[in-house]
Formats: structure tokens, sequence, C-alpha cells
């Protein structure tokens, strides 16, 4: 998943509940959706930038390497500006860009 040319917003904006809800039929189904997604985000993320800073792990802890290693903090910086996986979420179900596999009941 390429979370760099995420196109939702980085800070906080007000959503039109409607719109969401015209994407499902159900506020509450889109919201569901959006939760489900929004942690998948998330756990993409944590993996993709723990496999990065896996990198810089040493078995010996320096004070001085801690400080030093700018290009750490660079990428840490980096995820700490991405938008949070909840607006990528929002922006995917929008976008129409979530599939959303809805549990049909049995009748007897």
């Amino acid at each position: 998943m390429n979370f760099k040319n995420s196109t939702a917003e980085r800070s906080t904006v007000t959503r039109d509940t409607i719109l969401m809800e015209e994407k499902t039929g159900n506020i509450y189904e889109s919201i569901v959706a959006i939760s489900k997604r929004s942690n998948q985000i998330s756990a993409e993320l944590k993996e993709e930038l723990t496999t990065k800073l896996q990198e810089f792990a040493s078995s010996t802890d320096n004070l001085e390497e801690i400080f030093e290693n700018r290009e750490q903090i660079e990428i840490s910086k980096f995820y700490e500006k991405l938008p949070k996986p909840v607006a990528m979420a929002m922006q995917e179900l929008l976008d129409d860009k979530i599939y959303i596999r809805k549990y049909e009941e049995k009748e007897d």
C-alpha cells in the first residue's frame, strides 16, 4: 500500500455524514467499515515502520548513537506527518476504494 500519496487531510476537518451514509445505506455500517479499514492501515504502517527502524537497532545502547542517528529521526518524522489511519480510511470510503461485504442472514 502506498500511503505516501494519500489524499487524506492531515488535520481535523468537518465531515458530511450524509456522504458517508450514502456509501453503505447506513451511517453505522459506514463507521464500522471505516474502523476496520483504519485498523488494517494502522497495522500496515506499524509493520512498515518497524521493519525500517530495525535496520538501526543495535545490541548496545550508546547515548551518543541515540542523538546522532539522523536517518532514524527523519524516518520517524516522516511517519508522524502522515495522515492518521482514520482519515485515510474515510477518504478511501468516499473515493469508493473500500469493498464492503455485507453479512446476509439465512431465512429458515
